[in-house]
């Protein structure tokens, strides 16, 4: 709506409240004073009353006193009274005192319609019509009226002087960038392209895992364009009356060709186009056809040149193959998880406005988070300055950060959680195990901290980093993984003779693992480079709903034999590991227990100075020997 309309529309309305509120206050000074008959008969003789209308259908009598009036200390103007059925007598004495006298037959009509209700029903005609005129104003200006917009697209349009975010702002994702920068350079220059006879792609899909910065680069393609940019969720689209998602496709097109070129995204891509025909009842349903208007919008009869649809979603597996076809979305960027250096550049830009220390490595702390996406460090940085607030520093220090990211990792300190001292050796021996089993098996991830201190739903934990990244897992370091997260359970066996409920998830995760060679990674000396078992995921009941066993029940145990045999051989070389160097673990126990905590560096050094000890008795246990 102009300004102008709306401003007129204020002072309007302000105007009516006004009228309203003066005639209120009118209303309430002249409101008339109900007195009794012989009151009345009184105030005649005394010469108080100036003027009396009386009547006769309703017996009513109204009148006027004179001036400086008042009845119970309060002035009064106007009165009413009911009259007896004889009352001759006040026409007497109304004309012995000579006031001014009036008998009116009054209709059925003016008892109902006096002047105060007449009044109330023009105010309320009024607002009526003018809320009547605001709403057709609107509607013939194309207004973004509430009631019967419903086809109307939600989207809004980025506001170029708000939206600062550019291409220097993301970090992490060097591919992703060239392949978006090119799209930039087309609005910017189309002659060039053209010239060459090369067509820019009509939608370019974002895919990656959640955090990895798809709806940042949106935004810094925005930035950077300098085009109109729209933007809008999947999920706006669909609504529980039939044909408003297609409603909107349409409406959000028409909108966009007006100020073509330009630049469309729709965020969480997967809300509107997931697969058709994937549904219980066949799945022609709303949500279906609205993605057939996108698809049409895409790459219809009509040509839709000068509009770049740009999507995101972290679910491509569930989309429908006519939507990533070739003419409508053409391309495909992939934004994965940083490596460890652009998990520097990405910490280097949320340090950027933080006073840090000297002292602060930005390499350590990209060292620090393997498998951080971008979201992850900057809600481990937020997490950082927090910290140093709370405890009122100027600066942020490295020890800041340790704490944000393990808090991050592992949760927040359960300071609060009582452990008794028998429990606090039993997961100090755990822990242990696993950082004893890591630092001993050969070209493993090195111990980066133990604690026995509870974060989360853990009473402890240990941090294993590797000091670079790694793509792909060998055979040897699966066995290792294995090894490392039985490693707990075996120093519990061979300290106290006795297991405790601590190693549910080690072993969960270790059966996963175990499995996943024999049946997914062809890992299996008997069974051979052979993939057991198919998938189903259907879309709208939930993933791996059911798995198509396309083995016999022969091959069923002999992969459960070697899914056996791998964690029996893990375990027995954990226990191994561990029970040859008890006495090591039993010094490290009680440094743990004194400091709660160990870092790589402490915990690698008191490992060295112990190696030539010599195996002192064994200690005995909290836990009695099973008999």
């Amino acid at each position: 709506m102009d300004k102008r309309v709306r401003g007129a529309n204020v002072v309007l309305g302000l105007i009516i409240l006004f009228i309203i509120a003066y005639f209120f206050f009118l209303f309430n000074q002249n409101a008339a004073q109900k007195i009794s008959y012989s009151q009345l008969l009184a105030d005649i003789q005394g010469k108080r009353v100036i003027e009396v209308k009386i009547d006769r259908d309703s017996a009513e009598a109204r009148g006027r006193y004179a001036a400086n009036v008042t009845i119970e200390g309060k002035p009064v103007t106007n009165f009413i009274v009911v009259l007896p059925p004889d009352y001759s007598q006040l026409l007497k004495v109304l004309g012995d005192n000579g006031v001014t006298t009036t008998i009116d037959k009054g209709s059925a009509l003016s008892a109902i319609f006096n002047f105060q209700t007449i009044f109330f029903v023009i105010i309320t005609m009024s607002i009526v019509g003018w809320f009547i005129l605001i709403y057709s104003r609107q509607v013939q200006a194309g207004g973004t009226t509430q009631a019967f917009t419903f086809g109307k697209s939600r989207a809004r349009r980025a506001s170029e002087s708000k939206n600062h975010v550019t291409f220097a702002d993301v970090a992490g994702v060097d591919e992703a960038i060239e392949e978006l920068r090119e799209v930039v350079d087309f609005l910017k220059d189309p002659r060039k392209y053209a010239a060459l006879g090369a067509e820019i792609p009509k939608g370019v899909l974002l895919v990656g895992p959640p955090g990895c910065g798809k709806t940042l680069l949106a935004k810094a393609v925005a930035g950077e364009s300098g085009v109109p940019f729209y933007y809008i969720s999947g999920s706006d689209f669909v609504e529980m009356f039939v044909g408003v998602g297609a409603s909107r496709v349409r409406d959000l097109f028409d909108t966009a060709k007006k100020t073509a070129p330009c630049l469309v995204f729709v965020d969480e891509l997967d809300a509107v186009g997931r697969h058709r025909g994937a549904g219980l009842g066949g799945g022609h349903d709303e949500r279906e056809q609205t993605l057939n208007q996108l698809l049409v919008e895409l790459d219809g009869f009509e040509r839709n040149s000068g509009v770049i649809l740009l999507a995101a979603t972290n679910r491509p597996d569930v989309l429908d193959p006519a939507l990533l076809r070739p003419g409508r979305f053409d391309r495909h960027v992939v934004v994965d998880r940083p490596d460890l250096r652009g998990r520097e550049q990405i910490w280097r830009i949320h340090l950027r406005n933080k006073p840090v220390t000297s002292a602060l490595s930005v390499e350590i702390l990209a060292r620090r988070t393997p498998g951080f996406t971008g979201a992850d460090i900057a809600n481990a940085s937020n997490e950082a300055a927090l910290l140093a607030a709370r405890h009122s520093k100027s600066l942020i220090d490295m020890a800041d950060f340790e704490e944000a990211v393990d808090k991050v990792v592992a949760g927040p300190e359960r300071k609060s959680r009582v452990i008794s001292d028998k429990e606090k050796l039993v997961i100090a021996y755990h822990e242990l195990g696993h950082a004893f089993v890591a630092y001993s098996l050969p070209d493993f991830d090195p111990v980066h901290k133990v604690s026995i201190l509870p974060r989360g739903m853990a009473l402890g934990y240990t941090l294993s980093l590797p000091d670079e990244d790694r793509f792909l897992s060998t055979k040897e370091h699966m066995l290792n993984v294995i090894t490392f997260a039985l490693g707990g359970r075996a120093a519990e066996e061979i300290k106290f003779k006795e297991i405790t409920t601590g190693a549910q998830n080690d072993l969960e995760r270790s059966t996963q693992l175990a499995r996943a060679m024999v049946t997914q990674y062809g890992m299996s000396k008997d069974l051979g480079p052979i993939t057991f078992g198919h998938k189903h995921e259907s879309i709208f009941l939930g993933r791996d709903l059911a798995e198509e066993r396309n083995y016999s029940e022969q091959v069923a145990y002999s992969i459960d034999q070697e899914v056996k045999g791998i964690i029996s051989q893990c375990h027995e070389k954990a226990k191994a590991i561990v029970s040859g160097s008890l006495h090591i673990i039993d010094n490290l126990a009680k440094v743990l227990i004194e400091k709660e905590h160990l870092e790589r560096e402490e915990f690698e050094s008191l490992i060295a100075g112990l190696k030539g000890l010599p195996s002192p008795p064994p200690t005995p246990a909290p836990y009695p020997a099973p008999a």
